[in-house]
């Protein structure tokens, strides 16, 4: 059985709206901080944090868009992203303090994100108090060739359709190898951006017609079967114990 809670958590910015899932045991866990895509709070991402909670994590979703009307918090996140700092990086460091709080927390802590939140997870990567991050078709940092010295270990999943990061992955990989990071790096042949996430169309209908126009997007259910064995095994081998292969 999932408990999913609700809370928010005080920042430089003001409150940031959280939601926790976890399983009802009372044993510590590893937490995974879930980073939404660009539809923000969502059915879908919900649903990835229950996903990973019936599998053994604290699942902690921020929702990042919160703090003004959607296009205004895309538009802020977005420029935090280029510069690397801002409310968005405030916000994340209040969260991953908060967890580190918990007593249900081990201490342990990853980050998975979706498309602005895989772009966002890779620049958490070599931040101080993170042990794995999964990031899934995520755009790379300005500085990528040696940004990511000394970060945790990496999981990167793309799909290979996906026109807006065509050739990101294997740019990836080469600046990963370089600076030996622990990582995986896969390009799913058959999908396109948004491959893992399952969403309703009807529930961000402008969001989702604007991206469907401007690129092949959208679940891909071949691709995201193979890629969920491969983002849990990811996971326990950087979280799942104090000797785990993670920084």
């Amino acid at each position: 059985m999932v408990v999913h809670e609700s809370c928010s958590v005080a920042t430089p910015n003001g409150p940031l709206p959280v939601e926790i899932f976890r399983s009802d045991s009372p044993a510590a866990l590893p937490a995974v901080i879930v980073i939404h895509d660009i539809f923000g709070m969502s059915t879908d991402v919900r649903t990835q944090a229950t996903w990973l909670a019936n599998n053994g994590y604290l699942a902690v979703v921020p929702d990042f868009f919160a703090w003004n009307r959607r296009m205004v918090c895309i538009q802020s996140a977005m420029r935090d992203l280029q510069r690397n700092d801002g409310r968005l990086f405030d916000g994340m460091e209040a969260v991953r303090q908060m967890v580190m709080r918990r007593p249900d927390c081990t201490g342990r802590i990853g980050v998975i994100g979706f498309c602005f939140g895989g772009s966002f997870a890779l620049l958490m990567a070599p931040r101080d108090g993170y042990h794995a991050v999964n990031a899934n078709y995520g755009m790379l940092p300005r500085d990528y060739a040696s940004y990511f010295t000394g970060s945790c270990p990496i999981l990167a999943l793309y799909g290979k359709r996906d026109r807006s990061l065509r050739g990101t992955a294997a740019k990836l990989d080469a600046a990963l190898d370089k600076t030996g990071v622990p990582h995986t790096v896969v390009e799913y042949p058959a999908a396109g951006h948004g491959f893992l996430n399952d969403h309703d169309p009807a529930e961000h209908p402008l969001i989702f017609a604007v991206i469907g126009r401007l690129l092949p997007a959208g679940y891909h259910a071949p691709s995201a079967e193979d890629a969920r064995p491969k983002i849990l095994a990811f996971l326990h081998d950087c979280l799942d114990s104090p000797t785990s292969s993670s920084s």
